[in-house]
């Protein structure tokens, strides 16, 4: 599946173009995640490398995020990646409700590529012990966080429903994933 996301009207950018997102899921329940970003310049604020650990509180900066859930169900998985290699998985029981870490997500591998002005970061998450179903499509919210030099931030997601940014919402889940079959 590849999608475009859409910059929130509300919150210009001028460090990135555009955003890009590939995603597959595998039959074992690894989510493959490629974003690319297009007509990056120097005002893009990139967290500097780090320790690949959990961490709370990535979308105070450039990070980039997916939303997961059974086509069917209330509760969802937010899994954050960052370009220092930091990441964070939290699990909820329905909208913004019941939110906790997600201890059966374990640390995704998570790549960083930069070449004149393109920006790629690549992450497989392993969601196998999740409690998602293995057959079933799994709907999907896919979004950024892009801050500026000086500050300036800005959100890009596959929907917006409103006047302010909420990737938690509904609307955001806007893609269905089902298993990518292999030869």
């Amino acid at each position: 599946m590849r999608a475009e996301l859409i910059r929130h009207p509300g919150f210009p950018c001028e460090a990135v173009a555009s955003i890009e997102v590939a995603a597959e899921r595998s039959a074992s329940g690894v989510l493959s995640l490629r974003y690319l970003l297009e007509g990056v310049t120097g005002g893009l604020l990139v967290p500097p490398p780090a320790a690949p650990e959990r961490t709370d509180e990535l979308w105070k900066t450039t990070c980039f995020e997916a939303f997961v859930r059974s086509a069917d169900g209330e509760g969802y998985y937010e899994l954050n990646v960052a370009p220092s290699s930091a990441w964070a998985a939290y699990r909820f029981d329905g909208y913004r409700a019941g939110m906790r870490p997600a201890r059966d997500v374990v640390r995704p591998g998570i790549a960083l590529r930069r070449t004149g002005e393109r920006l790629e970061l690549e992450a497989g998450v392993d969601l196998g012990a999740a409690d998602l179903p293995a057959e079933a499509p799994w709907r999907l919210g896919l979004s950024a966080v892009i801050q500026e030099v000086g500050g300036r931030t800005s959100y890009w997601a596959l929907a917006h429903p409103g006047r302010r940014p909420d990737f938690h919402h509904a609307i955001g889940f806007a893609r269905q994933l089902p298993v990518t079959e292999r030869p």
